[in-house]
């Protein structure tokens, strides 16, 4: 098979024109085929992006990462009260019931007894006479608690210090008090209660005549629904008095404060 091969390929040598496959081919100039000025480049898609934010000073970089921790830390408040979803369970369960006591009261007319109009209707009455006398007291009793409590800062309260107090009403809609001169906030005798603002007070060098907001009661939208004012009289004698819907009394554990 050797001598065969080697026939062939001498063979073929022969021919004109052959070219031995080991030979190397003269380079060929693509120089004057293509152009040089050719080249390829792939864009970055955020090349722009990166070099703004490589802009910002390394002193000012982290503030944009700190900043929503500081609004969330200043909106947290300092006392949480222990029983407020304790009074909040409690007051859903009472108006659950109230409204149940109202729904079936029709029945009690339409269901086929024995029992007549006259005793019919005084079980009608004694059900939602129970069901909203135990609703009010609830609403009474949770009315003054503090379910969260923070201190005003001086700076943004003249100087003085103040504390911003939250409270839900029967419906379990948030009331903010905003009590800005703390010497006003004195025990009081209400049950369910531990602080109140006072009726009066006496203080030294006050002009007499002089009006001044001792507290404030918003909704959650921040607008304001009543407000606690004090008129000065003589000898710095104080006497306050309500104007629209204020929260008064407050009911706050001091032992955790």
């Amino acid at each position: 098979m050797s001598l065969f091969r080697q026939t062939i390929v001498r063979s073929q040598r022969s021919l004109p024109g052959f070219r031995s496959p080991c030979l190397r081919l003269p380079p060929v100039n693509l120089s004057s085929r293509y152009p040089r000025s050719i080249s390829f480049s792939v864009p970055l898609k955020n090349a722009t992006n990166t070099t703004r934010q490589s802009a910002v000073p390394a002193a000012q970089a982290p503030l944009s990462h700190q900043a929503p921790a500081a609004v969330e830390d200043t909106a947290k408040p300092e006392y949480s009260g222990p029983l407020a979803q304790t009074f909040r369970r409690l007051k859903i369960f009472s108006l659950a019931s109230l409204t149940f006591s109202f729904t079936l009261a029709p029945f009690m007319f339409l269901i086929e007894s024995s029992l007549p109009i006259p005793a019919r209707f005084a079980l009608v009455t004694i059900a939602i006479g129970s069901s909203g006398i135990s609703t009010a007291l609830v609403g009474w009793c949770g009315a003054p608690y503090v379910t969260a409590l923070r201190r005003i800062a001086p700076q943004d309260n003249n100087g003085g210090k103040g504390l911003e107090m939250t409270t839900l009403t029967l419906g379990l809609k948030p009331r903010v008090t905003r009590v800005y001169d703390t010497d006003f906030l004195v025990d009081t005798k209400r049950p369910f209660a531990k602080w109140e603002l006072a009726s009066s007070i006496t203080v030294a060098s006050q002009a007499p005549g002089q009006e001044e907001t001792i507290a404030e009661t918003m909704n959650k939208d921040g607008e304001v629904l009543g407000r606690w004012v004090v008129t000065w009289g003589e000898n710095g004698e104080g006497t306050c008095r309500q104007v629209g819907n204020v929260v008064r009394f407050f009911n706050v554990h001091e032992e955790l404060l």
